[in-house]
């Protein structure tokens, strides 16, 4: 096996680096730009000079034939080399710079000419225009060479032609003076080609800025992998200008708002029309895993902003995971209740055993009917009122916990909810923090008692919890709710001050509030406000009846104390602050 290392082959072509392609492609748009500007400022140029000499030679030409000697003196001699023609068309040729100055006859024979040889021959090019009294202006070759040439007809005093005037700009002068113009053209495109060149190279650092030194390929692939994953995932994604206008919307985001493509290029109040879904997302609500409402649809959004100005928002649907967990909710919410029950139950089994022991058998019958009649009216009641099954059977057993610990648990009569919870876990989360405060706050107190109301306005959900205790000192009543501050000691296994600060937390993510204040008479009332808690009904959907557990019917209001028992633990969500 060898060991050479194999040879590199030298790979001609494009640099990969934007960076390095846009400025190889500046500086070569920038040459071809300074190349094609001087080539087509020449080719004017050059026309232009040729036009000036052509000029210049027929101004020398009419010049010499509005002299009328020449033209006597050209009538009354003939053509030789001393002549008065000869000499005064020297004269003027070498006042004017002219590289000849050519009299002639209406034969077109010379009667004055540079070479003194050609005197007296006839000119080697067509004089008949100048001679039929038309003015002549050419560029052309003759015994002298190529020259620029000017030819105009000579007159006698009575204006009768009696010759022509034939004047010669020598043509390497004019290409001389394009050629004395070209340095100075080229310097002035040289400068503005490096000016170019330094633009090119301050453009192209600043792409290499903005794409982070990547090349075209690779943005290509970025792109591509871009589409893949935002049209691939299960969540929504917004794309914001910094106007606010969308940008991008997946497929999942059109889905979950139910919007197309054309509400791209569109604001936010265009696209979704007012509300707490076009809060969220434009940003006038702040904060994390912010619950909204869609139509049928609860969607959980967060918004990051972008180095741009514009933003970002995700979409999560909350819906299915609501409807697979309301049995699951239902079913923990019983078990409580159960637990709850379960001491007060023995008690009874026992009082029932011994009637039957003692053979009071009628005794025995009436206990078991108003124990059972109890239970029947007392859980009917909550039904008829709160539909949701979680919230029933949550109360249902706190109304059991508030008997075993002396305390009288109300549902007032205002009290009506429709089963039509967008986050019944969440507030369940909240009823059940409040009640355990509210029961921990008139334990042990005369005539202790608990009312709670839960109705809805609109897709708004209110809950109040009054409670006869002493009630919150108003300077209290913000430090309540932050987090873990707490009057009661610190239980064994944990902690105090989370409580109410969740419920305020929660209450605040679905755009309502959590206050305190003083009840009717004494005691605390709390008040939760949860906009856009409760969806849209559907009428496709019939009302279901609600069945809860039976629990021991507590509308005394000095409920008589059980043998002392366990109490059903809260949840983690639910432990009271």
């Amino acid at each position: 096996m060898s060991s050479t290392p194999p040879v590199r082959r030298l790979r001609l072509g494009l640099p990969r680096r934007m960076f390095s392609q846009v400025l190889l492609m500046q500086v070569a748009i920038a040459a071809g730009v300074a190349v094609l500007a001087t080539g087509l400022f020449l080719a004017p140029l050059s026309d232009q000079l040729d036009d000036q000499a052509m000029r210049r030679a027929l101004a020398i030409a009419q010049t010499t034939a509005a002299q009328s000697q020449i033209a006597e003196d050209l009538q009354e001699s003939r053509p030789s080399v001393d002549g008065p023609v000869q000499a005064e068309a020297e004269r003027i040729r070498k006042a004017s710079g002219a590289e000849y100055v050519v009299v002639m006859d209406m034969r077109g024979v010379r009667w004055s000419h540079t070479d003194p040889k050609e005197i007296g021959r006839v000119v080697s090019t067509d004089p008949r225009q100048a001679l039929a009294g038309k003015d002549v202006m050419e560029i052309d070759s003759g015994t002298l060479g190529r020259s620029a040439r000017g030819k105009v007809p000579l007159r006698d005093t009575g204006g009768r032609i009696v010759g022509a005037v034939s004047v010669g700009i020598e043509y390497d002068s004019v290409r001389a003076r394009l050629i004395h113009q070209i340095p100075g053209l080229f310097a002035y495109a040289g400068g503005a080609m490096a000016v170019g060149a330094l633009a090119a190279w301050l453009i192209s650092r600043r792409v290499q800025r903005q794409t982070r030194d990547l090349a075209f390929s690779d943005i290509a692939a970025l792109l591509a992998e871009r589409e893949a994953v935002l049209h691939g995932i299960r969540e929504g994604v917004v794309a914001l200008d910094r106007a606010g206008r969308v940008r991008l919307l997946n497929d999942e985001a059109q889905r979950l708002l139910g919007i197309g493509e054309e509400a791209v290029g569109r604001s936010l109040d265009e696209a979704l029309g007012a509300g707490r879904t076009t809060d969220v997302l434009a940003g006038r609500v702040t904060g994390t895993d912010l619950l909204t409402v869609r139509g049928q649809r609860v969607l959980v959004a967060n918004r990051m902003p972008t180095d741009d100005g514009g933003a970002v928002a995700t979409l999560r649907d909350r819906t299915e995971l609501e409807q697979l967990g309301r049995e699951l909710d239902s079913t923990h919410g019983l078990l409580d209740a159960l637990r709850a029950q379960d001491h007060e139950h023995a008690n009874r089994m026992h009082t029932l055993l011994g009637l039957l022991e003692l053979e009071m058998y009628d005794d025995a019958v009436e206990f078991v009917g108003e124990v059972v009649g109890d239970h029947r009216a007392t859980a009917e009641q909550v039904a008829e009122k709160i539909r949701d099954p979680l919230l029933a059977a949550l109360l249902v057993g706190k109304a059991t916990v508030a008997a075993e610990r002396g305390v009288a648990l109300w549902v007032s009569d205002r009290t009506l909810l429709p089963d039509r919870l967008v986050d019944p876990r969440g507030l369940v989360t909240v009823v059940g923090n409040l009640v355990d405060n509210a029961l921990d706050a008139v334990a042990g107190t005369p005539h202790a008692r608990v009312e709670v109301e839960l109705r809805a306005e609109g897709r708004t959900a209110v809950l109040r919890v009054r409670d006869t205790g002493p009630g919150i000192p108003v300077e209290q009543r913000e430090l309540i709710f932050t987090e873990g501050w707490s009057t009661k000691k610190p239980p064994a296994h944990g902690k105090r001050g989370i409580g109410l600060p969740l419920v305020r937390r929660l209450a605040e993510r679905q755009g309502g509030s959590a206050r305190v204040e003083d009840a009717e008479g004494r005691g605390a009332e709390f008040t939760v406000v949860l906009p856009e808690a409760l969806a849209e009904p559907d009428p496709t959907v019939e009302p279901r009846h609600v069945h809860v557990p039976a629990a021991d019917h507590v509308p005394c209001p000095e409920p008589a104390a059980t043998t002392s028992g366990a109490v059903p633990p809260a949840t983690a969500e639910e432990e009271s602050g």
